[in-house]
């Protein structure tokens, strides 16, 4: 109701305008046929005084045309992305409860609420919505990681903190999506193709913190790009371990990161 009230109000404040411009030029035949000829001129220098005040009434209108447009494809955009994000969270739900295989697309439909024609329409069938399930988790990690990135703080510090927050975002990932570990690690090619963007922008990260240091006095290297691929990797072959607790016999955090820090300290301190 709200939407078609909207649209009537921004109908009428089209057309009003318009109306009345078109209106106005229908009278100026009928005005030019009856003026006399002496009057001829005077008519018309009139009628042209009061068609360009018109003309700008018609303009307005054509600039209105362009807000209203935008204002609902910009609605109907967040309407769909929020529809689509419902879903994606509801799937998140039942993968962790009940596990990728024995969730269905019709329990995803029920418990959204949304039917089965909805959930068709912007996913194809379990996996690819098992997909955006990932890419969404992935997506927070990467805020997470960004948020560290931007703290002022010093660049041997932020490096550590990144790989950590790195670490602690993926291991709550997985303790916090239940039965949907099992496939996260299972079909780990997948997961890896997802995570591709992810990826990138771990890896423009780290590029930024390590030439930060480097301009700034704090770091050496002679190739910050292998330094941050030999990081990245070492992070990544991390996870596992990490999150069961199986990072040299169950090491307490506090223990790895100092020697992660070491390592660091190390490699890219200036000596």
């Amino acid at each position: 109701t709200g939407d078609l009230q909207v649209m009537s109000l921004a109908s009428y404040q089209l057309l009003h305008p318009a109306m009345y411009v078109f209106a106005y030029l229908g009278r100026c035949v009928p005005l030019f046929a009856s003026a006399k000829v002496g009057h001829f001129w005077e008519t018309a220098k009139y009628l042209c005084k009061n068609l360009a005040k018109n003309l700008h009434l018609l303009c307005e209108t054509a600039n209105f045309v362009d807000c209203y447009i935008y204002i609902i494809n910009t609605g109907a955009h967040m309407a769909s992305e929020k529809t689509r994000q419902r879903l994606i969270d509801v799937a998140r739900q039942l993968f962790a409860k009940n596990g990728l295989e024995e969730t269905t697309m019709n329990d995803i439909a029920v418990a959204s609420g949304k039917g089965r024609r909805t959930l068709y329409t912007y996913f194809k069938c379990k996996e690819e919505i098992y997909g955006a399930v990932v890419e969404d988790e992935l997506e927070r990690m990467s805020e997470q990681m960004t948020r560290v990135a931007s703290q002022n703080m010093d660049p041997e510090d932020k490096l550590v903190a990144l790989i950590y927050s790195h670490l602690n975002a993926i291991k709550e990932v997985v303790q916090r999506n239940g039965n949907m570990r099992a496939e996260f690690f299972r079909d780990i090619w997948r997961v890896s193709l997802i995570r591709k963007k992810f990826d990138r922008n771990e890896k423009v990260l780290l590029t930024q913190v390590i030439t930060e240091g480097v301009e700034n006095g704090h770091f050496e290297t002679d190739d910050i790009q292998l330094i941050v691929d030999i990081i990245r990797y070492a992070v990544k072959g991390m996870e596992v371990p990490y999150i069961y607790g199986r990072l040299a016999d169950g090491m307490p955090k506090g223990m790895s990161r100092a020697v992660v820090q070491k390592i660091i300290h190390r490699t890219l301190s200036k000596k």
